[in-house]
């Protein structure tokens, strides 16, 4: 709950006049509590959950319009009722965990330093805050993730999420209640180091989750937005992992790329890649297509 009670108390504070974003932050929450503001977090990421991965619903339900080219594993197909499915047990999970979880951590978010006050943190600010914490979150989860893939940590957590070896939109958040909590540990981890405004917070839950259904849709479009990103992974990287599956030692990084080619752990994926060139080139030579499916002969691509 902001300290003022009218815009005139706000613009003596500040010294200035307040601007439009900050006129607009101060008549929808200068009355409500912080904790209050920090449990938009449920409704955001309900939202997240149930919007974003649609596109991609119905991109799968309308392949034969021409959007098989840019499936990743174009021998799989999934209906209507199993891509639903899929999405009971991620609510399922939200009502249970997520939820709960999002309820009870206000204290912690308190803790680190998140405002909900004036002034406005400025774009520039906001973004660099961002780009901490995404690097901060990809370097944790990686490692976080190489432990889900040892014998324990497979056949006891990390299998339940691995059930979709081509994954969908709606898997991105499909795991076991122990691996959400786990993995809550890298998302919190970068707003602590440099703790910013409930807005950035906002901004940072909702964005990895997108960014997450992207990665997991089993679609790379041309035109996505994330290719312009350096070093950043997406779903034709992601979904390697996952259709490796258990005995995956390869594309660990939640987001980016550089901790699995600095570790060594995207050999396999990168040998893969040239094997599909090759075949490609083969094909192209012969006159015949390739699909560009990691359906390729030969088990070497799931032990490198």
């Amino acid at each position: 709950m902001l300290p003022f009670s009218t815009i005139e108390e706000a613009t003596t504070f500040l010294g200035r006049n307040l601007t439009v974003a900050e006129t607009l932050w101060f008549n929808y929450s200068a009355k409500k509590s912080d904790y209050y503001l920090f449990c938009h977090n449920i409704l955001f990421l309900f939202l997240i959950f149930s919007v974003v991965p649609l596109p991609f619903v119905f991109v799968e339900m309308m392949r034969s319009l021409g959007f098989d080219k840019y499936k990743i594993q174009p021998k799989v197909s999934l209906s209507l009722s199993e891509m639903f499915r899929c999405y009971k047990d991620v609510m399922w999970m939200f009502v249970l965990v997520v939820g709960p979880l999002q309820l009870v951590s206000y204290p912690s978010i308190k803790m680190i330093g998140i405002r909900t006050g004036l002034p406005l943190p400025s774009v520039w600010e906001i973004l660099a805050q961002l780009a901490v914490y995404f690097m901060v979150e990809d370097y944790t989860n990686y490692w976080i993730h190489r432990f889900l893939h040892v014998k324990w940590g497979y056949e006891k957590i990390h299998w339940v999420h691995h059930e979709y070896t081509a994954p969908i939109g709606f898997a991105a958040p499909y795991a076991h209640w122990l691996e959400v909590l786990i993995l809550g540990i890298p998302s919190f981890l970068g707003p602590a180091i440099v703790p910013g405004h409930m807005i950035t917070f906002w901004l940072w839950i909702a964005l990895r989750q997108i960014e997450a259904i992207e990665t997991h849709s089993g679609y790379d479009f041309p035109w996505t937005p994330t290719r312009f990103i350096p070093f950043y992974g997406g779903a034709d990287y992601h979904d390697y992992h996952h259709y490796v599956g258990g005995q995956s030692q390869s594309n660990f990084a939640s987001v980016f790329t550089y901790c699995d080619y600095i570790y060594g752990t995207d050999k396999g994926y990168r040998y893969h890649k040239k094997v599909l060139r090759k075949l490609k080139e083969e094909s192209r030579i012969d006159g015949a297509q390739n699909g560009g499916s990691y359906y390729v002969p030969t088990q070497d691509l799931k032990s490198e």
